[in-house]
């Protein structure tokens, strides 16, 4: 049934690539309607960027909880595990912790913290920079290293 409606998804080793994304879209859509919120003084803006930031933190431990699952099934080299897959699980367990932080930071202080609210958004910045760097050391260990799997010789030809 799966691979009719999403014929790709046979192809994948595990399914944490399909779990990647909601963190990253989520997480910047926080950061965006927060900055927003304070610009515009709209309190339903912060109500939209706290909503993202706890779907964010959920999908971001979602993500991270496949991604130590899948680890000792990924076939790359021993130096491409060292250089590559051993800092982007620390970077992207750094990005969950940081955002489940902030989540329940955000849960107590509903929907913005008034309260130390630069310094909520400076951590809210420095996830940003920590989950694009590790979602980069990830994206290389698929394109660059083929961990994602199907260990074929590139360019690969389009068959239906």
């Amino acid at each position: 049934m799966v691979g009719v409606l999403l014929p790709g998804v046979q192809h994948l080793q595990n399914i944490h690539p399909l779990m990647v994304h909601f963190p990253i879209a989520f997480l910047t859509g926080a950061a965006l309607f927060y900055f927003l919120g304070l610009v515009f003084q709209k309190n339903s803006l912060a109500i939209t960027a706290f909503s993202l930031l706890i779907l964010g933190a959920i999908s971001a431990a979602a993500a991270a909880g496949t991604g130590l699952y899948a680890e000792e099934g990924v076939m790359i080299s021993r130096s491409v595990r060292e250089n590559l897959l051993e800092p982007h699980e620390t970077l992207m367990l750094v990005t969950a912790g940081l955002s489940l932080l902030l989540a329940l930071w955000a849960v107590f202080a509903r929907p913005f913290p008034r309260k130390g609210r630069a310094f909520f958004l400076l951590i809210l910045l420095c996830l940003l920079g920590v989950m694009t760097v590790g979602a980069d050391y990830g994206a290389r260990m698929v394109y660059e290293y083929n961990a994602g799997g199907s260990a074929c010789s590139q360019p690969i030809e389009f068959t239906k």
